[in-house]
């Protein structure tokens, strides 16, 4: 349902999410090796996601990625429409271009079902409830 890419930009976006009780700023590399992402793809996502205001940049030596209080109210969903698109949640689960209650695909209506949701949780859940989960040892970023 997500993309590999939406998948790293989540993982990058709660690891700076559960840093954020430490003020500290997280370096490009850091972020990439916490988990285990290349830091060219990384790059590229951190650049959206500052961009669209899910998170903060700074340059120069004291400089690194943060998230600042305002920006953990924000709800997963902002940041898959950042990256994927509102698209993930309207398509269809086999990708065709004309699925639809009145021409459905084999798996229309199971998928609509799993993708709503989906879409749900995204609403619901802040960046902040899934950076304190990670931070309190609840939930874990990689294997």
């Amino acid at each position: 349902m997500l993309s590999l890419t939406c998948k790293t930009a989540i993982k990058a976006v709660i690891f700076l999410a559960s840093k954020n009780k430490t003020a500290a700023k997280s370096s490009l590399k850091e972020v990439a090796e916490t988990i285990n992402a290349s830091e060219h793809s990384v790059g590229k996502i951190l650049q959206v996601l500052v961009k669209d205001d899910i998170i903060n940049s700074t340059k120069g030596p004291s400089g690194g990625f943060f998230i600042t209080d305002q920006q953990l109210q924000k709800t997963l969903l902002e940041v898959v429409y950042a990256i994927d698109g509102q698209e993930v949640f309207r398509g269809c689960g086999l990708g065709l271009q004309k699925c639809s209650s009145t021409h459905p695909c084999p798996i229309h209506d199971e998928y609509k079902t799993v993708r709503n949701a989906f879409e749900h949780l995204c609403k619901e859940k802040t960046i902040q409830d899934l950076g304190m989960h990670v931070q309190e040892g609840i939930s874990y970023l990689i294997d």
